[in-house]
């Protein structure tokens, strides 16, 4: 059996999350159909992370086990013809039996965009967050600051009854805030993300843009371990996964 580790990409727009859903339409369902049309059986697939619904990927990791003996590049051309245009795949390759996409991951990597405009920009409609008063990039980027080193995130996680326990301790490496034009992007790299954890962020960060918070109360933020003191949870049509880390 060969452990095949499939590298894709995908507009979020159409598709109500990652994962399978009982009503409505997921990456993995339509990923999974064109795979069965190629290899002529469905085998049981593991992904790199859940997205919400709308919630965007640059590159999202994929893992199988096939005895079918088609060559790796083959592969990523038969996927590209079966798959729709808002989903692509860019690599394929073997890796060794004890790989797994989620749990062999080091790190994530997102971004948040903000189109940051009176003006919206019709052809960012949820592609991008539309935000018409002026950010303060480098306000923000000293905010995303607070973030970085091992703290428990339970004030920046969305809870419920299927997240009541567990380890809410998180590790983020990298937090900056960027302006190119009127595109402001946020981004945040981790070792591992709670549920909303980034959207939250993002929200707090606005909050913090609208005097609201302070980049000093971050901190007794995140140590009040109160989902309440932190901002609201930002939508998903902004938030991409960027990069998986192995």
């Amino acid at each position: 059996m060969r452990n095949l580790l499939v590298t894709i990409s995908y507009d979020g727009k159409p598709y109500h999350g990652w994962q399978i859903q009982e009503n409505a339409v997921s990456v993995q369902e339509v990923f999974q159909r064109a795979l069965g049309k190629i290899i002529g059986t469905v085998p049981d697939i593991k992904g790199c992370s859940r997205t919400d619904a709308g919630v965007h990927a640059n590159m999202y990791c994929i893992n199988f086990f096939t005895d079918h003996t088609i060559p790796c590049e083959r592969l990523v051309a038969a996927l590209n013809t079966f798959l729709p245009p808002s989903i692509a795949c860019f690599d394929v390759k073997e890796v060794g039996a004890d790989f797994h996409a989620r749990y062999s991951c080091k790190g994530k990597e997102y971004i948040y965009k903000i189109w940051n405009s009176e003006i919206k920009n019709p052809f960012l409609d949820g592609y991008a967050l539309h935000y018409w008063y002026k950010l303060d990039e480098k306000l923000l980027d000293s905010a995303s600051s607070k973030f970085i080193g091992r703290h428990d995130f339970t004030s920046f996680c969305t809870v419920d009854k299927n997240r009541r326990k567990g380890d809410f301790h998180r590790t983020i490496k990298n937090a900056s805030v960027t302006r190119d034009g009127d595109m402001v992007t946020i981004t945040v790299e981790a070792d591992g993300f709670l549920y909303n954890m980034v959207r939250i962020i993002v929200g707090t960060l606005l909050q913090t843009a609208q005097g609201k918070i302070e980049p000093e109360d971050i901190p007794g933020i995140i140590s009040a371990l109160d989902r309440s003191k932190a901002g609201p949870t930002a939508p998903p049509q902004g938030l991409y996964l960027n990069r998986v880390i192995y």
